[in-house]
């Protein structure tokens, strides 16, 4: 949704009516997770992708009947030898996708309150109903407690008041899910599927040391969809001009601004200094946080001396064997930016469990099971 939120906003404020076609389950492999979205607008004009080309043409298809009146349904493309090379996936899964659109005046001005919260980086969570006894289609927007209104119901009250419990509950932990209820909200039945999409905002990404290689995985941080920080106590290295795509630029002694910045289980650290007057105080701040990741560069002779003075601060070895050290997987990287790729790629393979080999080595799925993380 991300990718397309500047020009969905257009439409909606222009008054254009445009149709939604979201995944909203995968089995298998697929080529993307729940949560993605393609557009088409009154015009035609054709918005972001589902599947990398594979069933676009036919959803085409099924948006231009939406806008033209056709109710919101679900759609479901797989794999058959026939099916192939037509309108099935290639890649051997199966997706589930709810088309709907938003025409009338007022279901535009839901959307677009919607997309005004997710480019505000508000957590925001939609709930639509897919099938059962409940309306298909019916939609609601759940915000955390405190932070705003819930909007729209979904048939009945006790429905409603059970998405809203679980839609926060997915938002807190920035998953996206399919989740069943009776047709008045009762746990453990399968009578009413809902579709909770989460927006979180974005997962942070913390880099510690104002060097060249922070350069560049500060931008490739940006481009994977974190929100970058770049620390260092040097004012004359952590300047705006050599972190231009970082969004923000901190000039202070590390440890003291991760103890004072929000860490969540979604952020990355990546401590690139390797100056152990700043390493070690960082590090023990670092593991005292739930972070996703924490990657220190250096090399393995440093890394061991790093080690020593951690245990002697009282870090314990379960703490320790939470650092990624040295950083990155082995890509034979000489450069900056081939550093920061290999950082990028121990992220990602950290955060889907992937195995860091080639693809071609390896049999069965490519793609890993696990949930999105609300920041597409």
């Amino acid at each position: 949704m991300r990718d397309i939120l500047p020009d969905l906003r257009a439409r909606c404020r222009d008054g254009v009516p445009v149709a939604l076609a979201t995944v909203v389950a995968v089995h298998g492999s697929a080529p993307r997770d729940p949560g993605a979205v393609m557009a088409v607008d009154a015009a035609g004009a054709v918005l972001g992708s589902v599947s990398g080309g594979c069933v676009e043409g036919d959803l085409y298809e099924v948006a231009r009947e939406a806008l033209a009146g056709a109710g919101p349904r679900v759609v479901a493309y797989g794999i058959s030898d026939d099916e192939a090379f037509g309108v099935g996936l290639t890649c051997g899964g199966t997706i589930e996708v709810l088309v709907r659109a938003y025409v009338s005046a007022a279901e535009r001005a839901d959307l677009g309150a919607l997309l005004d919260l997710i480019a505000a980086d508000r957590p925001v969570a939609e709930a639509t109903v897919l099938s059962g006894p409940a309306e298909a289609g019916a939609r609601r927007v759940v915000r955390p407690t405190g932070d705003g209104p819930t909007v729209g119901t979904l048939g009945s009250g006790g429905l409603d008041a059970a998405v809203t419990d679980d839609a926060r509950g997915l938002l807190s932990q920035g998953r996206t899910a399919i989740q069943w209820y009776g047709a008045h909200g009762e746990r453990r039945m399968q009578e009413v599927a809902v579709f909770i999409r989460t927006y979180a905002p974005p997962p942070r990404m913390l880099v510690f040391g104002a060097i060249d290689h922070a350069a560049a995985t500060a931008r490739i941080g940006s481009f994977l969809g974190y929100r970058v920080t770049v620390c260092d106590a040097r004012p004359a290295f952590a300047t705006r001009e050599r972190f231009p795509t970082a969004d923000e630029v901190v000039r202070a002694w590390p440890h003291t601004y991760l103890e004072s910045t929000e860490v969540d289980a979604r952020t990355v650290i990546c401590v690139l200094t390797h100056d152990p007057k700043f390493d070690v105080p960082l590090l023990l701040a670092a593991l005292r946080t739930p972070a996703a990741y924490i990657g220190v560069m250096g090399s393995r002779r440093t890394h061991h001396d790093r080690l020593a003075r951690l245990r002697g601060a009282g870090a314990d070895e379960a703490a320790l064997s939470r650092l990624a050290s040295p950083v990155g997987l082995d890509l034979g990287a000489r450069t900056p930016q081939e550093t920061a790729v290999s950082i990028a790629a121990e992220i990602i393979q950290h955060r889907w469990g992937g195995t860091g080999r080639p693809l071609g080595e390896l049999t069965g799925t490519i793609h890993h099971p696990g949930g999105p993380t609300g920041t597409r």
